[in-house]
């Protein structure tokens, strides 16, 4: 039997994505789009990474904070599997950390949730002919990233994008707890930052290290 012509010019679009109803509005909006044809819509990473391989879509829209397995390791165990298939990152928050760890599993694309229908589809085509779909303000923090000086040595320059953006927090007044649900993390992590900040900085106070970050 013969594959329909039509369907073979569509892009082959999956979705992982643990919320019930932003899977059911993204599978109604790609099941709209002429183009694009759904060939699977997963709750989980465990579920995706046994049924993608068999599905093997052009495109998987891939939510990061999942339950269980997250999507960044989901991205990375997947792309040794089908290297071919590009992953567009979607997530509530500009997190920079989970922004550069899913480049560096290999992730094409990172769009807010919030990013407008329209703009989504065009990501998806953008994704699958070959670009690296993200907001303008990601956009310029990997510009930032990427256009340091090579030869800066200072304690600064070696913090993380994770650790430089608990220092935000930090130097923004917040507490422990409150850094924890701003940043969408443990407070047993929020923990670790502070330990390895203060040994990066030199530092032993939150105020030293606060004071240390911002002059740079």
């Amino acid at each position: 039997m013969h594959a329909n012509p039509a369907e073979e010019m569509q892009i082959k679009v999956a979705i992982v994505e643990d919320d019930e109803g932003i899977r059911l509005s993204l599978a109604t909006l790609i099941r709209r789009a002429p183009a694009l044809r759904l060939v699977g819509d997963h709750a989980d990473g465990e579920t995706a990474l046994k049924e993608i391989p068999r599905q093997l879509p052009d495109v998987v829209l891939m939510d990061i904070n999942l339950p269980g397995m997250n999507g960044v390791e989901c991205v990375r165990q997947l792309k040794g599997v089908v290297p071919s298939v590009q992953f567009l990152m979607l997530t509530v928050y500009e997190d920079s950390e989970s922004l550069f760890n899913s480049l560096k599993v290999g992730a094409s694309g990172y769009l807010l949730k919030r990013t407008a229908t329209s703009r989504l589809i065009e990501a998806i085509f953008d994704v699958h002919a070959g670009g690296s779909p993200m907001t303008p303000q990601l956009a310029r923090r990997v510009v930032q990233f990427f256009s340091k000086p090579t030869g800066d040595t200072s304690p600064v320059a070696r913090l993380t994008p994770g650790e430089k953006e608990f220092l935000d927090q930090l130097a923004a007044g917040y507490a422990y707890k409150e850094i924890a649900e701003r940043m969408r993390i443990s407070i047993d992590t929020v923990r670790s930052y502070v330990r390895t900040v203060y040994e990066k900085l030199h530092v032993h106070s939150r105020t030293e290290a606060v004071v240390k970050y911002l002059k740079g």
